[in-house]
């Protein structure tokens, strides 16, 4: 049923019947198997992506790296459910490398992430330093690709 999930991660618009005609299974196994898997915590969530640059929604995007020190009796998971809580977060990930967690958010301004950062996140016990990288654009998210490329303005040098 792997191919069940990776056309509803793909498109998750597909109803049951075409889901049934994709994969050769009736309508009423297609439901009961989503509901399995929404009850299972399988599909978490059924969410829309949205190029919100064309639109005139002003907002930024920030990639915040964290460095913490782990809890004794909760590890990460602890100090991730702190920072999950904010409604800032858009996606947090526990990370190998150079630091270990890796938060995503979104604000209207880059004056409203910095005070995110300054006043919520640094201030949260056993977090001992971060790394905010703001993402001037978007090409793939998710799978998708948002619209072309534009030509580089430099030039060519031949």
């Amino acid at each position: 049923m792997d191919k069940i999930l990776k056309a509803l991660e793909d498109d998750a618009t597909l109803t049951p019947e075409q889901l049934g005609m994709m994969f050769s299974k009736e309508t009423g196994d297609i439901k009961k198997l989503i509901e399995t898997y929404e009850k299972e915590g399988i599909i978490v969530g059924y969410k829309t992506l949205i190029d919100w640059d064309k639109t005139d929604r002003e907002y930024v995007t920030a990639m915040i790296e964290v460095k913490t020190t782990p809890q004794r009796d909760g590890g990460f998971d602890k100090i991730a459910e702190k920072i999950y809580q904010y409604p800032e977060v858009q996606s947090l990930y526990l990370m190998s490398g150079g630091f270990d967690l890796c938060v995503l958010i979104e604000g209207r301004t880059m004056k409203e992430v910095a005070f995110f950062v300054a006043q919520k996140l640094a201030t949260i016990e056993n977090v001992t330093s971060t790394a905010t990288h703001f993402v001037l654009r978007k090409y793939k998210d998710k799978g998708l690709v948002y619209g072309y490329a534009e030509p580089d303005e430099r030039g060519n040098c031949n």
